[in-house]
């Protein structure tokens, strides 16, 4: 099988046996299975800081500003994948703190945006969102899509991706479920479509 390209996977979640790791492991899985490499990015494992710091903070006057090692080595990462897919759960109708400080840090001024053409511009991005919600709530329609599509949206806009996905898992929680293994069967049947579309966007 030929090499498709680069993929980062990445898992914002402080526990490995979290739903959200599933499906992180099952696109990484996917991935491979389909011709691309994967960078596996374990963002709590690997110990990453979300808080922001002096070394990071954007300076608006200088978009060349170097930033610190850990960020720029994640900046690295980033930069050398054709493909990013997010696994995350969301937290009141957001993203983790992980996965919002790892944004902060890395998809920073300079680098994934404030430049004529944006070094991610051939990058296509897939965010997978893990909700208790189910599809039909009061509040899904009104708050937490409008929420999300604000922030995955607003991100692929600001960095100039080439494309931006969000897919939304609803009842990850499996609540008021008869037959939990068909139920969790078929959401991760969902994320592996989302998955290898993106990957047949990609090798386009």
């Amino acid at each position: 099988m030929s090499h498709k390209g680069n993929a980062l996977v990445v898992h914002p979640h402080h526990r490995d046996d979290s739903f959200t790791a599933t499906l992180a492991r099952l696109a990484e899985k996917n991935l491979i299975e389909a011709g691309w490499s994967v960078d596996y990015l374990d963002l709590a494992a690997e110990g990453f800081d979300p808080n922001m710091n002096l070394a990071d903070q954007p300076d608006w006057f200088d978009r060349d500003k170097e930033y610190s090692p850990e960020a720029t080595a994640h900046m690295d990462r980033l930069l050398a994948a054709d493909l990013v897919v997010i696994a995350f759960p969301v937290y009141w109708f957001s993203f983790p703190a992980l996965l919002k400080g790892w944004i902060d840090r890395v998809w920073n001024y300079g680098f994934a945006y404030g430049r004529s053409r944006p070094r991610l511009a051939d990058t296509r991005a897939l965010f997978i969102a893990t909700a208790g919600a189910t599809a039909d709530e009061e509040g899904t329609d009104e708050i937490l899509l409008p929420s999300l599509n604000a922030q995955v949206y607003g991100t692929g806009h600001v960095c100039g991706l080439k494309e931006t996905r969000l897919h939304l898992v609803f009842n990850a929680e499996g609540e008021g479920v008869d037959d939990r293994d068909a139920h969790y069967a078929e959401l991760q049947a969902q994320v592996e479509k989302q998955v290898s579309e993106l990957a047949a966007a990609g090798e386009r």
